[in-house]
């Protein structure tokens, strides 16, 4: 009989376990250049968080087709793939929490809005692959954050219901993701975010994952708040 686990933790990618948002920026402003587009950091900063074929259709004036897209997705994300295999930007902690889980026992997933390689990536660099077996991403669900399906999926890949999961999330729409999804938040506030922003974790907000240990979890998982 397979044994359910306690709780489990589902880590967003971007701002949580890589210090990605200069990367994805300069890339983001880098592609809009060559195709006649305009990035400022604070269009950027609205949509970060978010799938990129989203912010295309929600915000660009005139957007271009499906096919478009999805090839100018493509060419920012192999830029970023290469700009963070040259200097892989970690999060201060991460690594160390990953490995603190696992000898834990607690089950790990990825919850991330971002593409199925850039996520490779990153857990390649963090040392995760044998250790983080549930991965969900963007090109995973229909609809990305603040919509529940990727939480809901990545609860349900480590067979456990989402109110047994605690998820750290570094953007207001992936907390409403973790809310919507019944889970756990605890706020992380990475480069570009504020303390205010993410007022809507309300199981705490911590400014990096230095001091997340898994005690501090399973309480928050248990008790609804941090000691």
């Amino acid at each position: 009989m397979s044994v359910v686990a306690e709780f489990g933790v589902i880590f967003d990618m971007d701002g949580v376990l890589i210090d990605s948002y200069m990367a994805h920026l300069r890339t983001w402003q880098d592609c809009c250049r060559r195709h006649g587009r305009e990035c400022t950091a604070e269009q950027f900063l609205a949509g970060f968080g978010r799938t990129s074929r989203e912010v295309i259709r929600d915000t660009w004036e005139n957007p271009p087709d499906d096919e478009a897209i999805a090839a100018f997705d493509e060419e920012k994300e192999q830029m970023y793939r290469d700009l963070i295999a040259v200097d892989f930007p970690h999060m201060p902690g991460a690594a160390d929490l990953i490995r603190a889980l696992a000898a834990a026992g607690i089950p790990m997933a990825i919850g991330s809005s971002g593409p199925p390689k850039n996520v490779a990536v990153a857990i390649e660099q963090l040392g995760a692959r044998e250790l983080i077996r549930t991965v969900i991403t963007g090109a995973d669900v229909v609809r990305g954050k603040p919509h529940p399906d990727v939480f809901l999926k990545a609860s349900a890949g480590m067979g456990l219901a989402s109110e047994r999961c605690i998820v750290l999330e570094d953007a207001p729409v992936g907390i409403e993701a973790a809310l919507a999804a019944g889970s756990k938040c605890l706020g992380i506030v990475s480069r570009g975010r504020t303390w205010d922003q993410l007022h809507r974790a309300n199981h705490r907000v911590m400014d990096n994952l230095t001091p997340v240990s898994v005690e501090l979890l399973r309480h928050i998982v248990n008790h609804g708040v941090g000691p």
